[in-house]
Parts: C-alpha cells; structure tokens; sequence
C-alpha cells in the first residue's frame, strides 16, 4: 500500500496541488473586494476548523501523542496559515498586484536551495541549481510579459516577502522535524491556530467588512475546500514523501499557472511570450526534479 501511495503523490498530487494553489491567487483576489483581509481569513479559519470537527466527530482520528508533535504543527500552522496566507492577503489588500506577489512567492525554491544544505542537509548539485535558475528566469519571463511590474509603495513588497519566509520556514520545518499525522488532526490544528492569531487581530485592527454575496460565498467554499484543506495536506505530505528541494520546484508553476488561471477565471489575456516563458519554466522544473535511474 505504501508503495502504491508514494507513486500517487509522486505523478497526480503536484498535478492537483497546482491546480488548486494556482487558482488560489486570483480566487483570493475576488473574495478580497468582499471583504477585510483578516476577516476574511478568520472566517476561512473558523469554516475549516468547523469542517475538520464534524468529520473528526464521524472518523475519530487519532490525535498527536506527546507534546512535542503538538508544537511542530502549531509551528508549521502558523508558518503557512498566518505568515503565508495573512501576509499574502495584507499584501493584496495594500495594493500590490498579483503577477508581483506570485513572482516573489516563485523565489520560494531559490531560498530553499540555499537554506537545505544548512538546515536539513540535503546538498544541492549543480544540475539542480541550473534548473531552479531556470524556473526562475521562466516565472519572471511569463510575469513580465504581461506587463511592467508596478508597486506603489515599500510595504506591500515587505509583506510578500514576509509570506514568502513564512512558506519557506514551513516547508524546511516539516522536512527536518515533522511527523507523519492523521491528515484530520494536523489540518484541524493548524487552522485552528490560524484563526486564534487571525481574528483578534481583525478585531482590534481592522474596521470588519463582509459582503455576503454568492460570488463571496463560492469564493469562500473554494478556499476552505481547495486550498485550506486539500492543497495544503498535499504540500506537507509530498514534503514529507519527497526531496524538499524538489517539491519547493513546484512553486515555479506557480507564477505560469496562476496567470492562466487568471485569464479563465478574470479574463486577463496572457500574451503570446509569456508561453514560451512558462516552456522555460517547465523545463527548469524537469531538470531541477529529474531522478537517473540507478
């Protein structure tokens, strides 16, 4: 079974992770109009954590056993839930555009490159630094294609790459310390820890706006869904399966992605160049991912 399980995150779940992380950006983007940043993700929080209690009711998962499990999911929680997400959010709300966050949070591999030799002792080899530099060189090519970056201010900047440490600092803690968990349990912590940071902070900061619209609503349903529970039980799990270099590659189909899904679901136009910048791309992840056989 084991085997069988290793071969499925190996071929379909970057596939599915992709998917959902990408449609992520220009779905938040929506969802953002409708609501203040913290607010929005303390509701997401709150809906996921209230999603992962029912079914917990039904299945009975077991539970982290001493207390040293317990505090590496809250690190990894708030890692991803609060740095990534809140300050991702906060960046977009602050005027930063899109195609500017996503290209920042494609620098994830790069940092992670740098940081696993250190910090989890995988040596990184020539052949791989060539094709994360070309994955880069790819994601930056398909977002400046569709125009000149533009940033009005210092902070929004800041903040994504705040949230860029915060996925970076995720990914390198599950390698080195995290455990194998019911999927149920570690979800349930780490959006509960989520929300406990997130909605004093809209309380006491944010002036609370919500616009419980259908387009807020489906918007809402997606991330809880998609990218709170499936996307990121797939990230940890192919984290903790695979070489954490090589699933941080993935984040360079981010920016690629991202714009095509921009254009199917905002009707953003992704100019001709910027395809032969995602082939860059895509060629960089398969030489930075590419296994000899023995």
């Amino acid at each position: 079974m084991a085997p069988r399980e290793n071969r499925w995150l190996t071929i379909g779940g970057p596939v599915v992770f992709l998917l959902l992380w990408s449609a992520g950006f220009p779905i938040a983007k929506t969802g953002l109009h409708y609501a203040s940043p913290l607010s929005f993700l303390s509701i997401r929080f709150a809906l996921s954590v209230g999603v992962l209690l029912a079914v917990c009711a039904f299945r009975r998962p077991q539970w982290p056993r001493d207390a040293r499990a317990w505090r590496h999911l809250i690190v990894v929680g708030f890692l991803v839930q609060v740095m990534y997400f809140g300050l991702s959010y906060l960046a977009m709300t602050a005027g930063i555009a899109t195609s500017v966050i996503a290209l920042i949070v494609s620098l994830q591999p790069i940092l992670v490159g740098v940081c696993a030799p250190t910090l989890v002792g995988e040596r990184i080899g020539a052949r791989r630094w060539i094709g994360l530099l070309l994955g880069l060189a790819g994601a930056a090519g398909v977002i400046l294609a569709r125009g000149p970056l533009q940033v009005s201010s210092l902070g929004p900047v800041l903040l994504s790459i705040g949230a860029l440490i915060g996925i970076t600092g995720a990914m390198l803690y599950e390698k080195r310390f995290g455990t194998a968990q019911d999927p149920l349990t570690s979800n349930l912590v780490q959006y509960s820890v989520g929300f406990v940071f997130c909605a004093p902070m809209a309380l006491l900061f944010e002036h609370i706006h919500v616009q419980w619209t259908p387009t807020f609503i489906a918007t809402l349903a997606y991330l809880v869904i998609g990218n709170s529970l499936i996307a990121i039980t797939l990230l940890l799990a192919m984290t903790r399966a695979g070489r954490v270099s090589q699933v941080a590659s993935l984040f360079f189909f981010v920016p690629p992605a991202a714009a095509v899904m921009s254009y199917l679901l905002l009707g953003e136009v992704l100019p001709v160049p910027a395809w032969w910048a995602m082939g860059v791309a895509v060629l960089g992840v398969a030489i930075a991912t590419w296994k000899p056989r023995a």
